[in-house]
């Protein structure tokens, strides 16, 4: 994937603990896009993840994000806008370390503060949208297992 990102001179730098949080512009080309559904903190089994933790729930819902990625034959660097929903963004924003494990290429990011999400539980879910292009697609493809590509031609 062709990418850019761009921190115009007229806008500033949101730095948080030292951290620099995303790109105001970035400039993606290629082939594929993908989108990533809201991730919650749960696990494999359903479960909620962290209840009261912000930070674990961070690193859940990263985790989630990069499993979504990878079904998909991308990484998190591939990740070129994410949307944050959280309850409480002043305790969100003591957490950017964990944040930017997963979001460190930068993306453009929104990050709202909201009432509630989906469970009472849930402090945070994230979103994203990702770009490949032709020669990484192309590569997946390869390595994905016969009974998961795409079919051609007439079946006999």
């Amino acid at each position: 994937m062709g990418r850019r990102n761009i921190q115009p001179e007229g806008l500033a730098k949101r730095v948080v603990s030292g951290h620099v949080l995303y790109s105001h512009v970035v400039v993606a080309e290629g082939r594929r896009t993908i989108f990533v559904s809201g991730q919650v903190p749960r696990d494999r089994d359903g479960n909620v993840v962290g209840k009261g933790d912000m930070r674990a729930q961070i690193r859940q819902v990263g985790e989630n994000i990069k499993m979504g990625l990878e079904a998909a034959g991308a990484t998190l660097n591939d990740v070129v806008k994410i949307t944050t929903y959280v309850t409480d963004i002043e305790e969100f924003f003591k957490h950017v370390d964990v944040r930017m494990q997963y979001f460190a290429a930068l993306p453009a990011s929104t990050t709202v503060e909201v009432r509630k999400l989906a469970h009472p539980d849930f402090m945070v879910e994230v979103e994203a949208i990702a770009v490949l292009d032709s020669t990484r697609d192309r590569a997946t493809r390869s390595r994905r297992p016969a009974s998961r590509r795409p079919r051609s031609g007439r079946r006999r």
